[in-house]
């Protein structure tokens, strides 16, 4: 919505699926990419923490998670797109599934997303992780949870936050 309010001649699709792991969303990379009202310019791509906390229940490892990522960052890439990398936001306050292990590995996989400019994968990487955690890394900052909050998912300040970095990384020369 930040997006579209300030870049309303431009056209941003949310394919987001709640729930989803990362391979999941490359099996639908194809039929995202073939909508009729393409064409697209970029690929945001904000995925992860599902998998980080499915490592038990199915079997996802970091090293599994980055595959599946640069699998989507290259499917842009080869459509001539611009890849925009999201790092997982903070999620220590989801206690359900948290624990220092997945902290770790938290840590590890956005270190690795944060990277893809380097490596030539990642047009622009943004940090969510940083920006929406107020200086405790493993919890969202409490002005950017839901009202009742579970740890996991940001509202509606958390995504303005988001919506704004990606606006001054990549988009603010969109009309």
């Amino acid at each position: 919505r930040y997006l579209k309010a300030r870049s309303p001649a431009s056209r941003f699709v949310n394919f987001a699926k709640g729930g989803a792991m990362v391979n999941q969303m490359w099996r639908q990379l194809d039929a995202i990419l073939a909508d009729p009202e393409g064409p697209f310019t970029h690929l945001v791509v904000f995925g992860g923490v599902n998998d980080l906390y499915s490592d038990e229940t199915a079997g996802r490892t970091v090293r599994k998670i980055e595959a599946d990522l640069s699998f989507l960052y290259a499917a842009g890439k080869t459509r001539g797109l611009r890849v925009v990398a999201i790092t997982v936001a903070p999620w220590g306050g989801f206690e359900k599934y948290y624990n220092a292990r997945r902290g770790a590995a938290t840590l590890e996989l956005n270190a690795w997303i944060l990277a893809g400019r380097a490596r030539g994968d990642v047009d622009v990487p943004v940090n969510a992780y940083a920006l929406l955690s107020c200086g405790d890394g493993e919890r969202l900052c409490p002005r950017y949870t839901l009202p009742k909050d579970d740890g996991l998912h940001f509202g509606k300040l958390g995504h303005e936050t988001l919506g704004k970095a990606l606006y001054d990384a990549e988009f603010h020369a969109c009309t």
